[in-house]
């Protein structure tokens, strides 16, 4: 009988420490290690004290909606003073000390001040792109810049967009991969080590806020980028898969709309692309199927405005999926929605979910609002079924914006059963889990 190494090496620590939990996981990069919002931690507690989960530690921080990210017990985050410029900061998963800091000027400021994107860890590298655009490489041991680039203005970018440059790097083998979404230029390829420029699309379309995203189509990866549509133009969206190793463009869908989309696109399985935006934009599904002359060919399976997302893109588990549909015009709150389109539930205003963020855990998600509150909640098709909640995050009274309210809109990350959230003032660090 053959063990499998991992289960040998669980049940190892187990008997040294005591624990039954999984050994930890990191969450190196947006929306965790797969990048889809879900995390392996287990032993996550299924109830809390009246007075809500345990606050470990808290950390001061600027303004803005730059999320963490965790790699070998320690936190970084992306954050900004727009008069001065971006700042990345590491500090310890266990106490919140901040151990280090790199920062480099870039001022300016546009609506809804302050940072606006997360990092991403990959050996010796974190890497970062900034409120302009300003991509920098930098040594986790020297705490020194390895390479820097600015993905809008090295492609003609001039005037910064209207809520400034929102990209979240991705990697794949051993590129980095963002959009700079010029008037001449789509998606870019640096190489990881050098920040060489691999390869580059011509322009896909209008500026959105989209990061680009890999998808598996058959047993390729395709990157797949959303484009913004443009009601002055005339022009609608456009959803593309390129080659991950030259950019070519492979196929295309531009049968759904978003003025300014920023969610990114979700592998749904079975060669499915789940699409979702804000603003009335609502949600599509497609399907890529390659034909025998290596051509593609993209069908639609359904559109539903009824089910979308503002921010990030929705969580799926167990064939359904859960995001949280709050726009300048709908509030339609956490929304829960079958793979086939079918809408099986939504909270509306109460409670009123609104740009905040989810991660899937041991069956349960954990999920702040977008203001004050952290919820834990059963996902479950037949209804909303919260287990607990608590207000863990603070009121910004300082907000030039205050009438979008608190606007606590940060991707959230989770680690060695500690979530990391962030408000406009502080960024907390709260026990989940055993």
């Amino acid at each position: 009988m053959k063990i499998n190494p991992k289960i040998l090496l669980i049940v190892l620590f187990t008997i040294l420490t005591g624990t039954t939990s999984l050994l930890a996981q990191d969450w190196p990069q947006y929306l965790g290690p797969e990048r889809n919002s879900t995390s392996e931690q287990t032993g996550i507690l299924r109830s809390w004290p009246e007075s809500g989960p345990e606050i470990l530690w808290t950390a001061k921080v600027g303004i803005g909606n730059g999320g963490p990210i965790v790699k070998d017990g320690k936190v970084y985050l992306l954050d900004r003073d727009d008069e001065v410029g971006d700042f990345m900061r590491c500090f310890s998963l266990l106490s919140g000390e901040e151990l280090w800091n790199f920062g480099y000027d870039s001022p300016g400021t546009v609506r809804f001040s302050g940072s606006r994107s997360v990092p991403l860890i990959d050996g010796n590298y974190v890497y970062s792109c900034g409120h302009n655009g300003e991509v920098y490489c930098i040594d986790i041991n020297t705490h020194k810049a390895v390479w820097n680039k600015n993905v809008w203005t090295d492609f003609g970018g001039e005037k910064i967009p209207t809520w400034a440059i929102v990209q979240i790097p991705l990697i794949y083998r051993d590129m980095l991969i963002l959009a700079s979404q010029t008037p001449e230029t789509g998606v870019v390829v640096y190489d990881k080590i050098t920040g060489e420029v691999k390869w580059k699309t011509p322009s896909l379309g209008g500026t959105g806020y989209v990061s680009p995203a890999i998808v598996k189509i058959g047993e390729e990866n395709h990157v797949v980028m959303i484009t913004a549509s443009d009601r002055r133009a005339g022009t609608g969206s456009k959803v593309v898969g390129i080659n991950p190793l030259n950019g070519v463009v492979l196929w295309e869908y531009t049968n759904w709309s978003c003025i300014i989309p920023s969610p990114s696109a979700v592998d749904a399985g079975d060669n499915k692309v789940l699409i979702t935006g804000g603003y009335e934009a609502g949600a599509a599904m497609i399907k890529v199927a390659k034909q025998s002359d290596e051509s593609y060919v993209v069908t639609e399976l359904f559109k539903n405005v009824d089910f979308g997302a503002h921010t990030k893109p929705p969580v799926f588990y167990d064939g359904y999926f859960y995001a949280q549909y709050g726009t300048n015009n709908r509030r339609d709150g956490l929304v829960c929605m079958s793979i086939d389109g079918q809408v099986m539930w939504k909270t509306g205003r109460e409670p009123g979910f609104n740009k905040g963020s989810i991660i899937l855990a041991d069956g349960l998600l954990l999920a702040t609002d977008g203001d004050k509150t952290l919820y834990l909640i059963e996902p479950d098709p037949t209804g909303f079924k919260p287990l607990a909640s608590a207000e863990v995050l603070e009121i910004a009274a300082d907000l030039a914006e205050a009438r979008y309210g608190n606007q606590n809109w940060a991707p959230i990350a989770l680690s060695d059963g500690r979530l990391i959230i962030r408000d406009q003032n502080q960024m907390v660090c709260v026990k989940v889990a055993e």
